[in-house]
């Protein structure tokens, strides 16, 4: 029998602003707990809930960017449930008025295109973490991530495989992370994801028994559990090696499986009740408009112009439109330096792999656009070799270094004079005929080794083609 795999996300962002949701507390992550909390969102009995407007303006931003309909009124609510990590003992979130509604976000595949429905964005705030502590056997709560103010985008099951999903959560990362609504840095927490999977006969409009897999917080965590959960399912249904039942389950990356947390709520049993304590939000188009027109070009249409007008390939393009703060260094760059292929170039090949070497992801890489431009022409123009800009390119990334004034002083100018470069190929074809004889008998790993031997012995102050075209014209005279 045939069976298909059915998918829908609730994709948990946190937004980026400066104070939580309803308290002046700091929103932004730090590793030492409870530093940011108050009595307001410690939970405390006759504390005022008090809106932050940047939310708001926030949630339209990451309504339009996903084709969303706004809601010109939007209420708040109250969902009761009884965990450690949520001190009120319910959470504000939205249920009967959701901020955005009807929404779209198309994605690419393998298999082409696809467009995945948006079944609601609503405002919510975030819940405390729990902290399993081995060492004492207790479990403890930090809670400065409580009422951090989050988006929670709902999709349809419109999902079947686990390309789909790592197409649409790449998708969302970039058109938000574009349009300022959160950094949405998975592994800080600031994206994750709940997996509702079920897997039913192949052309049955009737949906499987639904597990959903909380709190995804890495591509390759959700692709695994995805594979887990399928497998899982199909062979209950075909083999009979369980009883289905709806549930909440867990991920465990060491032993590659999911585990029960418990049975699966329903909406129901939550008790959603309007929250008198904040007061209904009108949005009017004034509004709306004053959100769109501030917010940035979107990756999609930067990657169309790229590829186009500007020339890049897909795969640079990709690279550069996939990361904000790439992006950002790129047209920065442009700015002193306007050869875009040059700039994408040495952003993927060397500044990536730089900022790798120092312990930096794409999303921390801080470098002074006008001497990283700086770098690539002196490079481009033959002022310096490759090799050493990367060298200042290392120097300059971390220490801020001036890149014409540390190719001076470290002696890293290229040597203008020809017969320097002249005289040690003809040197190193002396010391080294038999590779040169190599060369000549169709070995092409002897022509690197040549130009490494020349490199070497003009201490790396060569242009390399320079050494290339005349290591070539004097092994063509060979007898």
């Amino acid at each position: 029998m045939n069976y298909e795999t059915v998918i829908g996300l609730e994709v948990h962002v946190e937004l980026a602003t400066e104070s939580k949701l309803f308290c002046a507390c700091s929103a932004k992550f730090t590793r030492d707990a409870n530093r940011h909390v108050c009595p307001a969102c410690a939970g405390m009995p006759g504390m005022p809930a008090v809106l932050n407007k940047k939310a708001v303006e926030l949630a339209i931003a990451a309504g339009l960017v996903t084709n969303c309909e706004i809601a010109r009124l939007m209420t708040f609510d109250k969902k009761n449930y009884f965990y450690p990590d949520l001190p009120a003992g319910y959470q504000i979130t939205q249920y009967y008025a959701p901020v955005c509604t009807n929404g779209r976000v198309t994605i690419n595949t393998g298999a082409g295109t696809k467009v995945i429905r948006v079944k609601q964005i609503h405002i919510e705030e975030d819940a405390g973490k729990l902290m399993h502590d081995n060492r004492i056997g207790a479990s403890l709560v930090d809670f400065n991530r409580t009422s951090v103010p989050l988006v929670e985008i709902v999709s349809r099951a419109d999902f079947n495989n686990a390309e789909e999903v790592v197409a649409y959560l790449e998708k969302l990362r970039s058109l938000l992370s574009f349009a300022g609504v959160s950094d949405c840095r998975m592994q800080e927490g600031s994206m994750r994801c709940d997996v509702n999977i079920s897997v039913r006969e192949k052309g049955s409009d009737t949906l499987g028994v639904r597990a959903e897999i909380k709190n995804m917080n890495s591509l390759k965590a959700i692709t695994a559990a995805i594979a887990y959960e399928t497998k899982r399912h199909t062979d209950a249904l075909e083999h009979g090696t369980e009883t289905l039942v709806q549930q909440t389950r867990r991920w465990d990356d060491e032993a590659g499986e999911t585990f029960a947390m418990r049975e699966k709520e329903n909406a129901q049993d939550y008790l959603y009740y309007p929250n008198p304590e904040v007061m209904p939000v009108y949005i009017d188009d004034a509004w709306i408009e004053a959100v769109r027109n501030s917010l940035p070009e979107p990756a999609d249409l930067k990657y169309a112009r790229l590829t186009g007008e500007t020339g890049l390939s897909e795969y640079n393009a990709k690279i550069i439109t996939n990361v904000k703060n790439l992006s950002g260094i790129f047209d920065e760059t442009l700015k002193y330096y306007d050869k875009p292929r040059d700039a994408a170039n040495w952003i993927i090949t060397e500044l990536l792999a730089a900022a790798r070497n120092a312990g930096n992801s794409a999303d921390d890489i801080k470098i002074d656009a006008q001497k990283f431009a700086k770098i690539i022409e002196m490079v481009e123009t033959r002022v310096i070799g490759r090799a050493a800009g990367r060298q200042i390119l290392e120097e300059t990334l971390t220490n801020g270094a001036d890149p014409e004034k540390y190719a001076i002083e470290h002696n890293l100018l290229i040597a203008g004079d020809g017969d320097a470069v002249l005289g040690a190929v003809k040197a190193v074809i002396d010391e080294q005929r038999k590779s040169a004889e190599d060369y000549r008998n169709g070995n092409q790993k002897a022509f690197g080794f040549l130009v490494g031997q020349v490199m070497k012995r003009l201490g790396g102050k060569a242009d390399p083609r320079d050494v290339n075209q005349i290591l070539a014209e004097e092994l063509r005279k060979i007898d």
